[in-house]
């Protein structure tokens, strides 16, 4: 085809917002024996990201050490993002009162905490209740927004055109996939599918994040959401709206509008097993068009 330019804490409590465009099975952290860094109702690490539409832009932040398992740090807050929902996790370091920095190469969920792993043989001169500075490697979270929100664009022309909704969607280096229910009709070509989607992205459209009550959302879901069921905990139900375009049950990272994606190319949808379809796609531009925003 021609170019073509998925936890919340809050009150004390975990919710948990959906990863629901995405539906491989939640990631499962290798299970830690954590130290209690402090004594109250629970242990959560707020997902700092996951707040509002800009968070996600925010490269590095402060917060306090709250367990040290074997080779990693939980805090009480962090930007990286844990693995799941078909998005790989951040990377980065962390750095403590000594400025020595630590790098941060693997990021998971174990329970309501975040797990940091940190790259093997390192020594750590933390203790609990330290506090430390985050920074994220911003070329490779970058990289996930533009794949992210590349995703659901994709997601939502794809219902669009043939009615298919998104069963599985999985990215990371520049590329992804989408399996999407049922068999690809005749008439949907990679021709047709590009027309489609050129139209979505010139001009750029706006995209952003509202928080609605498990009540309203399952009173007037979107058209494409609901073949992967939201978990019974997801209250509130984190959206991400693509202007006139989408909108989705989402726990990722996304841009703040399709014009920063860039040219990404799809290739032909290919049969898979169990009456599904396959779509790869990949980004064509190393560098986003950062300046194409909105207007």
């Amino acid at each position: 085809m021609a170019a073509l330019g998925k936890n919340l804490a809050s009150d004390g409590a975990q919710r948990t917002t959906a990863r629901a465009c995405a539906s491989h099975p939640p990631f499962v952290a290798k299970p830690y024996v954590l130290r209690r860094a402090w004594r109250g109702d629970s242990s959560v690490t707020e997902l700092a990201y996951l707040s509002s539409a800009p968070a996600a832009y925010e490269r590095a932040f402060t917060a306090k050490v709250v367990a040290l398992p074997p080779g990693a740090v939980v805090l009480d807050r962090t930007l990286f993002y844990p693995a799941g929902g078909g998005q790989p996790a951040d990377r980065g370091a962390l750095s403590g009162s000594d400025g020595a920095k630590l790098d941060v190469v693997d990021v998971v969920k174990s329970g309501a905490v975040v797990v940091h792993r940190l790259r093997r043989g390192s020594r750590p001169a933390l203790a609990l209740g330290d506090e430390v500075r985050g920074e994220l490697d911003w070329e490779r979270r970058y990289g996930h927004m533009r794949l992210h929100t590349a995703q659901h664009l994709l997601s939502a022309v794809i219902y669009r055109r043939t009615g298919l909704k998104t069963r599985q969607a999985t990215f990371g280096g520049g590329t992804g996939t989408i399996v999407v229910e049922g068999t690809w009709p005749n008439d949907a070509t990679s021709e047709t599918l590009g027309e489609a989607l050129q139209a979505c992205l010139e001009p750029p459209r706006g995209v952003k994040l509202r928080f609605l009550s498990r009540a309203e959302w399952t009173a007037n879901p979107s058209a494409r959401s609901g073949l992967v069921p939201l978990p019974p905990m997801v209250d509130p139900v984190r959206v991400i709206e693509i202007a006139d375009i989408d909108a989705c049950p989402c726990g990722g990272t996304h841009l703040a509008s399709t014009g920063e994606v860039g040219e990404f190319s799809v290739e032909p949808p290919a049969a898979q097993a169990a009456d599904a379809t396959r779509i790869g796609f990949s980004l064509r531009t190393a560098v986003a068009h950062s300046a194409r925003v909105t207007p």
